[in-house]
């Protein structure tokens, strides 16, 4: 069956335990309509859900919300199941009935992974001289900075042309990286690519060893960067479907075959003409 996932937005003040005992009561029902409810998740700064549900069509699964509990989902999109599980693992082997909430206090394992890159570094040092690039890397690394530190992004590492960055949120990721390509600004040299920044950013469940984050999540961010043009935005179909709601669109790129993955990996891009 197809896997769909649905969002509930404008909540108030509801609270993770009113979500809880509504998630319980689309359980108790799902079987009656033929649907098998997955898991959800409870941004409660936002006040939004998300449920992720198997289902054999979008009414079915609204017709346990309906009968269970009323609230109806604002939006509902199918994904397909290699995206869900790179951010979720194996998540047809767990319960069904695993809650995941999104708060400072609760950390979900989630995480989105986004990478920068200078276009063209190698090539300015060479032309212009070390003392140009390495200003150029420290305009860079203020404006990331600067970006992470107002949207509450973690700089992992610095990766000698870029930064590596990890976030709670895939919102606030994409949000932080359209920031940074608007403060970054044009190229060094008209007409030239040289200086410019490219941005990857994809999202699952890295592992977390001293600080550092690694596995298959962060690699595909990784390539997905080194795939992207200067000035571009480029991220995983995962980030495009956990931003479901949210007032920032895409553009599709198709599927794209990336270093280290077998399967091609279909791509989105940003469009920085957009606020997030």
């Amino acid at each position: 069956m197809p896997i769909y996932m649905d969002v509930h937005k404008d909540l108030g003040d509801v609270t993770e335990q009113d979500i809880k005992n509504a998630h319980e009561r689309d359980l108790a029902l799902q079987d009656k309509h033929g649907v098998q409810f997955l898991t959800f998740w409870f941004n409660s700064p936002d006040g939004e859900a998300f449920c992720l549900v198997d289902a054999p069509s979008k009414e079915a699964a609204i017709a346990v919300h309906k009968e269970s509990h009323g609230l109806v989902p604002h939006n509902m999109v199918e994904v397909d199941r290699p995206s869900v599980s790179r951010f979720m693992g194996d998540w047809e082997r767990s319960s069904p009935n695993i809650a995941r909430h999104e708060d400072a206090h609760l950390d979900t394992g989630l995480r989105a992974i986004m990478f920068t890159d200078l276009v063209g570094s190698t090539h300015i040092s060479s032309r212009d001289g070390d003392v140009a690039a390495l200003a150029l890397l420290e305009r860079h690394d203020r404006i990331v900075r600067g970006a992470l530190s107002s949207h509450g992004g973690r700089e992992v590492k610095h990766t000698g042309d870029g930064i590596f960055a990890s976030f709670n949120h895939v919102s606030t990721a994409v949000g932080t990286a359209l920031q940074i390509q608007r403060d970054f600004g044009e190229p060094v040299t008209a007409g030239s690519d040289d200086g410019r920044l490219r941005i990857g950013i994809s999202a699952g469940e890295p592992v977390s060893q001293h600080e550092d984050l690694f596995g298959a999540v962060v690699n595909l961010a990784s390539r997905i960067c080194g795939h992207a043009s200067a000035g571009q935005i480029l991220v995983s179909s995962a980030v495009r479907e956990l931003s479901v709601g949210k007032p920032v669109s895409f553009i599709d790129r198709g599927p794209i075959a990336l270093k280290g993955f077998d399967d091609p990996v279909r791509l989105f891009e940003v469009p920085l003409n957009q606020s997030a």
